[in-house]
């Protein structure tokens, strides 16, 4: 095909996606100077759009995506179950795949959470372990225990329920109207440390603030929502691991659930296999999607422990869980899941990855001394740095530079960052490292 052809189905693709679709976390005004790229094909860690145009994909397409594009263990294990069965529904039957990833997630958590409720996407999961929450306080005989407590700068989805433990004020002040909030604590981002106070430090001067709440507040609190180790739409922002034993700890002795929400931070993303391992606890509730079906189909869970099973076990309907989805546990995103676990096992991908970024981290001299560049920090396989002194919409510059050089990068803010798929090689993140400061020449000097 000519180039010129290419150039034209390339720009037909776009007209027809703006006229058509809606698309998320968007001003849609904005893609009249900022053109969309329509992807048709991926491969690894690299996206192809209809030029032929080659895209690295650093974010991992929102961070779902953990092996790369057409992983052929995925692919594969989806078309098996093609000629299985692709769904049942899942209220009153089963299917072999939402059994065996049930008891494989409640292995990898190394017990306490055994009980696997299925939804299609993060902001679900969060909906779910908060109505979980709330509902055994009153099938306990404790129905005032009904109101949460979120983490400042946290983010847990953006439908109603979800928006009511979130703290990103663009998502919030739209619909404040419909919310019930949350209680806000402070977070424990080491980035709001005093001079000279440590990142433990500071970790534990914010789960003070939390013990002071429920001191006054635990009567009618349920749970605490957190997102452990990386609070990553606030621009990834980091804390020590023992925010989350402080948490815990207050939890037990105030009689308060912990959800845990590992829905971007699971499945590897801070170097553990869950983030909240690396506190040595364990939440009451745990939330998981994106990186749960590698990202190949819509999926997210919440595990749950015995006891919160056992409150809802009763002959009375009304005491049992009232929430649905109509593709809950579904059976091709169910066995995406399962390849996910075996690449994870067969090819020891938690040791893989701390090597790399061993090596990773061993090219990255440039941010340390790049007088721009503040606070760079990284969680297992996530990178971020900030641009104190970037202007408004320097995100949007800095995403545009990187594309036009072949990387796709979305800028929080002023905080740049890095999630790509575990697959990266060491040549790939030199050369990432190489558009990343070009980018970020261009947005300053804009």
């Amino acid at each position: 095909m000519k180039r010129e052809a290419v150039t034209t189905a390339n720009a037909a693709l776009v007209a027809r996606s703006l006229r058509a679709v809606w698309h998320p976390c968007t001003q849609m005004k904005a893609h009249e100077t900022w053109p969309l790229v329509p992807m048709v094909s991926g491969e690894g860690a690299w996206l192809v759009d209809a030029n032929g145009k080659r895209y690295l994909d650093a974010i991992s397409s929102w961070w779902v995506n953990l092996f790369g594009h057409r992983e052929p263990r995925i692919v594969a294990a989806i078309e098996a179950q093609l000629h299985r069965v692709e769904h049942v529904i899942l209220a009153g039957c089963t299917h072999p795949p939402v059994i065996e990833l049930s008891e494989r997630l409640a292995a990898l958590v190394g017990g306490g959470l055994g009980h696997a409720f299925y939804a299609s996407d993060g902001a679900s999961a969060t909906e779910i372990a908060l109505k979980m929450s709330a509902h055994f306080w009153r099938n306990s005989g404790r129905p005032n225990k009904h109101r949460f407590v979120a983490v400042a700068q946290g983010y847990h989805g953006e439908t109603i329920g979800a928006l009511g433990v979130t703290d990103v004020e663009i998502f919030r002040s739209a619909y404040e109207p419909l919310l019930r909030a949350a209680a806000l604590v402070p977070s424990p981002d080491w980035r709001l440390a005093e001079p000279g106070e440590s990142p433990q430090d500071y970790a534990v001067r914010a789960a003070l603030a939390l013990e002071q709440h429920l001191e006054a507040h635990a009567d009618n609190t349920a749970a605490i929502i957190v997102e452990p180790l990386v609070q990553c739409a606030a621009g990834m922002a980091m804390h020590h691991p023992e925010y989350l034993r402080r948490v815990r700890g207050l939890c037990d002795r105030f009689d308060v659930h912990l959800i845990a929400d590992e829905i971007a931070v699971g499945f590897g993303r801070t170097g553990s296999f869950f983030a909240h391992e690396q506190a040595g606890i364990k939440p009451d509730f745990l939330c998981l999607s994106k990186g749960i079906t590698g990202g190949y189909l819509p999926l997210s869970a919440v595990l749950a422990t015995d006891t919160i099973y056992a409150a809802f076990y009763d002959d009375d309907t009304a005491r049992g869980f009232l929430h649905s989805h109509s593709y809950t546990g579904n059976a091709l995103a169910c066995s995406a899941a399962l390849a996910v676990l075996d690449i994870f096992r067969d090819d020891d991908v938690l040791a893989m990855n701390a090597l790399r970024t061993a090596r990773f981290d061993a090219r990255i001299d440039w941010l340390h001394t790049d007088p721009r560049i503040a606070n760079v920090r990284r969680c297992g396989t996530i990178l971020a740095f900030d641009v104190p002194m970037a202007t408004p919409g320097f995100s949007r510059r800095y995403a545009q530079a990187a594309l036009a050089d072949g990387a796709l990068l979305r800028p929080i803010g002023n905080t740049v960052y890095f999630m790509p798929p575990y697959l990266l090689t060491e040549d790939e993140w030199v050369w990432l490292m190489g558009v990343s400061r070009r980018a970020l020449d261009a947005a300053m000097a804009s």
